[in-house]
This record gives structure tokens, sequence and C-alpha cells, in this order.
């Protein structure tokens, strides 16, 4: 009797060794996220104690605008805008001299007094602002108002348009786009056919279904780039299927009729949007507008915020994307699947 004891005792062992093995066989290790990268800000940004109508003040006094540069932990556009558009740009010497910049971290608890009326931590600031995009560059005029906003990382060319801009206060006669226009007399962009665009003028005739517009111009530095990147990877290309994918030249005077059945022209559509990045993608559905891709976006990103249109995703995830990517992060990352943020 203690023998089969000791054998039935010994198969249960066993058996429980062998369902650990196989079980232990079958885990799948998370995956991990990537690609992350600090700013590092240069020593000549402003030592501010965060009150930015008293730094204004001084700007003014000094004959600057104040730039809030604000920027999130391990953002890679950060890093980048802040290395190639202020650190070492061509152009440093003459932000020194026009300009004070103010880092802000949208998850920071540094108290801001933003106005008279306004004081509230660095996070629930960028809130207040409706802060989407990092890093998000708002200049700032003698009022303390708002004269120019730049969602998401520029090239070195289109930074320096937006510099001249605000420096020389075209922000009181004429918009970005048209200030950049007059200025380039060069074109430095040839349009480029793409076997998904398609030429359709009377966008509220595709209104019922997800359409993404590609807003490009003459000026437009980046432009090949996304030819030559995001619009060639397989992947960005399947996603695109679930579009209606139309290109628009951002300063063309041609008639068109918005998703809105509204008669316009892409110039006028694309300044009606506000829209300043090019290349620059409105992304609607339904004829309305749901996201926007008006700044650099890496791969992982920019297939992001088109498939939380292209999937209508939004539709579940309705106050904003990022509630929908950090679901998406957190399926792939237990899928086993690493994410690189900076590619």
């Amino acid at each position: 009797m203690a023998n089969r004891l000791v054998r039935v005792f010994a198969l249960f062992c066993y058996l429980l060794y062998s369902f650990n093995a196989i079980a232990n066989a079958n885990a799948v290790t998370p995956g991990k996220i990537t690609g992350g990268k600090q700013s590092e800000h240069p020593d000549w940004f402003k030592e501010s104690f965060l009150d930015i109508a008293g730094d204004v003040e001084e700007a003014t006094e000094a004959g600057k605008h104040v730039i809030l540069f604000m920027h999130l932990n391990n953002c890679p556009y950060c890093a980048k805008m802040a290395d190639e558009n202020f650190a070492h740009a061509p152009y440093t010497p003459f932000i020194r001299e026009h300009f004070d910049v103010i880092q802000i971290n949208i998850k920071g608890d540094r108290e801001v007094a933003f106005d008279a009326n306004t004081s509230l931590s660095e996070k629930e600031l960028a809130r207040t602002l409706k802060v989407r995009y990092t890093p998000t560059i708002l200049f700032l005029n003698k009022e303390n108002k708002t004269v120019l906003r730049l969602n998401g990382y520029r090239s070195v060319p289109a930074f320096k348009h937006a510099l001249d801009y605000v420096q020389q206060q075209a922000y009181l006669k004429t918009s970005l786009s048209r200030f950049i226009e007059d200025q380039q007399t060069t074109p430095v962009y040839a349009f480029r056919d793409h076997p998904m665009l398609k030429n359709i003028s009377d966008l509220k005739s595709v209104a019922s279904e997800p359409l993404a517009i590609l807003f490009e111009d003459s000026s437009c530095d980046a432009c090949n780039e996304l030819h030559d990147g995001h619009l060639k990877n397989p992947d960005t290309l399947k996603i695109l299927e679930d579009f209606n994918f139309v290109r628009l030249d951002a300063n063309a005077e041609d008639s068109l009729i918005d998703p809105e059945g509204n008669k316009t022209t892409a110039k006028a559509f694309a300044e009606k949007l506000g829209l300043t990045y090019r290349p620059g993608i409105v992304l609607f559905d339904k004829g309305k507008e749901i996201s926007r891709i008006d700044g650099l976006l890496y791969t992982y990103h920019f297939q992001e915020v088109l498939r939380y249109v292209g999937e209508r995703h939004y539709i579940k995830y309705p106050k904003n994307f990022y509630d929908y990517l950090g679901v998406r992060t957190e399926a792939i990352l237990k899928s086993g699947k690493s994410i690189d943020l900076s590619k």
C-alpha cells in the first residue's frame, strides 16, 4: 500500500512538473518600448520662475518674443527638435537674440502663473491649452497671447520660417502659410504621383467613408521624405486602403467642395483648417474631422493615427486618440512584440 502511494505521488509530481514546463514554454515574454530619448535643453534656455506674464514683460522690454517649448520626457520628437532646431541650428544666434525660450514639461508638477487669472501646474496648463502633441511650440506676443502654435516637430528650414514670421510680426497681417509662400521664391518640392492618391474635387461625395487629405505645396521640404518613407511602407499602405486618399495643393486656387459640402478652394480650405504643417494629413469620417497629422511622426505613431480613424476606433475611444493608443500599445506588448518609437 505504501509503495502504491509513493508511485501515485511520484506520478502526480511528474504530471505537475510537465504541466509547468509546458506552461513556461508557452509563456510569452512581453515586448518593450524602445526609442524614447530625453531632451537636452540648451543652457541658454531661460531659467524662469514660470511667471509667464512677467517673462513676457521682460522679453518685450528687450524687444523679444517668448517661446514656450512644451515637451515630454522620453519623447524622440522633442529631443530631435531641442537638438536640431535650438541647440545646434544654423540660426541659434538668431533665436537667442530675438526670443526667450522657456521649457514646460506637459506632465510636470511645477506651478505656472500663466496670467493674472491662471495659476496651475504644468500638466494642468497642458490640458487647458489642449496640448495633444509633443513638442508643442507656443509663440507669445507682448500681450501674452499666442500668435503662432506649432504642433509637433518642424524641420530646420520650416522652423526658421516660423521664427521669421513671429520676429517680423507678420502675424499682424497674414498667415504663416501665406508668409512662407511669399518668402519661398524657388520651389523646393515637385509634386509626386502615388498609386493610392485619388483625384477627387467633390469631397462631399466620399465623405461617408474615411477620408485622408494630404496637403502639400512647393515649399514643402519634408514631402519627399513622406513619399520615400511612409508612402513606401507596405504596412502603412495596407492601412491606407481603408481611406479615400486625396492630395491637395495647399496653395492652389482650384475649386473644390469640402467634406461638409461647402464650395471653396484648396488654399482656402487649408487656411480654414489652420493647417501650418506640410505635408499635413487631415483625417475625416462621416463628413467630420476626426484627427490630423500636423507634425513629424515616426512609423508607429503615424500608422496608429491612421488606424484610429480608418478602422473607426474613434467610435469606441471618442475622447482622444491617446485612449486608443494606450490600449493598442498594451495589447502589442502583451503579444511579445516590441515597439520602437524612433523609426
